[in-house]
Parts: C-alpha cells; sequence; structure tokens
C-alpha cells in the first residue's frame, strides 16, 4: 500500500532523491552536484544488539584475502562528482572479504536463529523519526506509522527528473522478505542479495557472523581489484557495452528499462564476472554499506600527499540535502544506475544513506579482520 500523507509529512526524512544536474545547483554552497539513484533516507529504530559469533562455522568460508595496499581514492572517469574529489593516498592493510553480498538465503539463516526483526518490520518510532525531521513537523496520525520501506516504483511518462517522488514510495510491509511490497516475496531468490537493509540490520548480522562492515577505503580498495586508476572494477570498458559486466538499468532512466543485461531488479549474486580478487558484483546489482560516515566535503579536507593510514571516515556526518538525519557512506551503486542519471557502479562513487534506513537496492557484504 503506498502512502502519500506520509511521504509529505514524514518522508523528506527519507527522501533526499535522485538529483539532476538542474536540482543539485541549489546545493552549489557545498560544492556538490549529485545525482543519485536513490534517496539517503531516514530510519526509524535502534539496533538490536545480540550477538552469536560462534553460530556460523567456518567463518572464512565464501571470503578472499585482500592484500595490504597504497593507492589513489577518489574520482576515477569522467562522471566522477564534486564529492569523490581530490584522489587521496591511502594505506590500508590486508583483511578478508566476503565474495559477493549477503544473500536472502544467509539473511534467513541468522533472522530464523535469532528471532531479529529488522527496522523495515517494526512499526515507526515517532519520538526517532522526529529527530530526522525539521523542528515543529507535526506527528501523522499513528495509524500511519507502520512497517515498511522504500521501493523503487516509477509511474509512467516521467519527464521532470528533478521531482524524486515520482519513482519512491514508502509501502507498507515491503521488507527483505516482501522486496516490492506485501504482495511481493523472495521465492526462489535465496542467491539474491539480501534487500531492505538499514545499517542497523547489518550492523546486527556482523555481529551474529563474527565479522564486521568494510570501511570505505577497505571497500573502494578491494573494488578496485588490483587495478590502478580504473573506473570501473572491470577496468575501463564501457558499461553499456555488451556482454555486460554488471547489473545495471539499460534504458531510459526512470521510465524505461530494456533489461538488456537480463535482470530488471536484482540479480543473483554472481551472475557476471568477478573483479581481479574473485569478487563479485562490486559494480551494480546492490549498494552496499560502508561504516563511514557521510559528509559530502569530507574529501576536501584531505591531503593530497600526506599518506592517511586505513582511514575510518569523517569524524561527522554533512548531507545538505537532509541534515538532521545521519548518514553513511554506501558504495558500487544498483541495478537503478544508468549513465544518463545515476552512473554509480564506478569504484570512486559514494553516496550518503540514512542510517535508520533500507531500500530496495541496498544490501551489504562483509570483511573480517587478520589475526
Amino acid at each position: 500500500m503506498k502512502f502519500k500523507f506520509l511521504g509529505t509529512l514524514v518522508l523528506i526524512a527519507f527522501f533526499v532523491g535522485c538529483n539532476s544536474k538542474e536540482a543539485t545547483k541549489k546545493s552549489a554552497d557545498v560544492g556538490e552536484d549529485a545525482k543519485d539513484c536513490c534517496p539517503p533516507s531516514g530510519g526509524r529504530a535502534a539496533l538490536l544488539t545480540e550477538s552469536n559469533a560462534d553460530a556460523v562455522e567456518g567463518a572464512l568460508k565464501g571470503m578472499v584475502k585482500i592484500p595490504e595496499g597504497t593507492y589513489m581514492m577518489g574520482a576515477e572517469g569522467k562522471l566522477a562528482l564534486p564529492r569523490e574529489y581530490p584522489k587521496h593516498p591511502v594505506h590500508v592493510n590486508a583483511f578478508y572479504i566476503d565474495t559477493h553480498e549477503v544473500t536472502n538465503a544467509d539473511f534467513r539463516k541468522f533472522a530464523e536463529e535469532t528471532g531479529y526483526k529488522t527496522i523495515a518490520e517494526r512499526p515507526i518510532d515517532w519520538e526517532e523519526l522526529k529527530k530526522l525531521l525539521p523542528p515543529g513537523t507535526s506527528k501523522p496520525p499513528d495509524e500511519n506509522l507502520q512497517p515498511g520501506s522504500m521501493v523503487f516504483t516509477p509511474r509512467p511518462g516521467i519527464k521532470d527528473l528533478t521531482d524524486f517522488y515520482q519513482w519512491w514510495d514508502y509501502i507498507y510491509g515491503a521488507n527483505w522478505l516482501h522486496p516490492e511490497g506485501p504482495d511481493s516475496d523472495i521465492e526462489g531468490k535465496d542467491d539474491h542479495p539480501v534487500v531492505h537493509i538499514s545499517v542497523a540490520d547489518a550492523q546486527a548480522y556482523a555481529k551474529w557472523a563474527g565479522k564486521r562492515l568494510p570501511t570505505e577505503a577497505e571497500w573502494e580498495w578491494a573494488a578496485r581489484g588490483g587495478l590502478k586508476d580504473k573506473t570501473y572494477p572491470w577496468g575501463d570498458k564501457d558499461v553499456n557495452e555488451a556482454p555486460y559486466e554488471c547489473n545495471s538499468w539499460q534504458g531510459t532512466f526512470p521510465n524505461t528499462n530494456t533489461v538488456a543485461d537480463g535482470f530488471e531488479r536484482t540479480a543473483p549474486v554472481g551472475s557476471f564476472a568477478p573483479n581481479g580478487y574473485g569478487l563479485y558484483d562490486m559494480g551494480g546489482n546492490v549498494w552496499e554499506i560502508t561504516t563511514d560516515l557521510f559528509d559530502v566535503n569530507y574529501y576536501k579536507t584531505l591531503s593530497t600527499e600526506e599518506l592517511l593510514d586505513n582511514p575510518k571516515g569523517s569524524v561527522r556526518s554533512f548531507n545538505p540535502h537532509a541534515p538532521y538525519g545521519e548518514h553513511t557512506v554506501i558504495k558500487g551503486g544498483s541495478f537503478l544506475c544508468n549513465d544518463s542519471y545515476c552512473a554509480s557502479y564506478r569504484v570512486s562513487a559514494r553516496m550518503p544513506l540514512e542510517k535508520d534506513s533500507g531500500m530496495n537496492h541496498v544490501g551489504f557484504r562483509l570483511v573480517k579482520d587478520i589475526p
């Protein structure tokens, strides 16, 4: 069920939007000219911290070792945005990382063993939600604060790409088990990445699995797959050139997806060739959560010469489009990315996600430290 009143009174905290160049001129004072395939969105509840690190046997199964190294982090390719500049030298220690995104089958095992309910499955806590809204925002009726999540649902004939409300809805009953809404399910999709996952949900799963979320620097180093100064995880081959290297949007966003790559929404993990480190879907399919706070101006504070050792990101969250929420960095792009609007399957692309939010094109993978 789509709900418009919540969209106007509450989802101002959920939506920042897939901004066109025209729309982002308004944020020129912070040096941002972003066009995103999803809104940095708002959340609803606190982290449920149940730990069962011993529940997963063979903790390194399905992971590969990424060597330590030094690289120039940030802006690659002609589509890089201001928030990806300047490039700066970074060193990261060796670590293990999942070869693919956490799947529905993986998350189901966790949920069944712990009884965990994701943020999208819980009723909205108004006391938490109002912290993400402008002061004085009126509380909607209690019946409006039902569990749900954000789903990409475009209307026909969209021409004004500055109005992202045309293709995002808060839908009651949407969650990881029902990714498109209550009438949908994940039957036959055990090997698809789990979606509608908030930072809190990913952290709870990570604690249970005895792993952790990657930093942005770790994620980007792994995504580069041993290549130097390349635009994509696979190199510089045009993302629109067949055979396709990732699950993305072919056609005209958001009206027409030709599905030339074979997938309209999520694809089974490993459907496309891995990068040089043997990692799948480091570009496209679903956005992946990192631990770094999103600060649109963070890179501008960094030296282009002084080496950063295992950086953990900004000490503050600053998203001028949604100033009341706390945002984390997500990486890798999704099935919604397209060169005409959101080319975020690039290794340097970075986008904000409100920490308590989930959407149907956001998932995660985990890392593990080397003793």
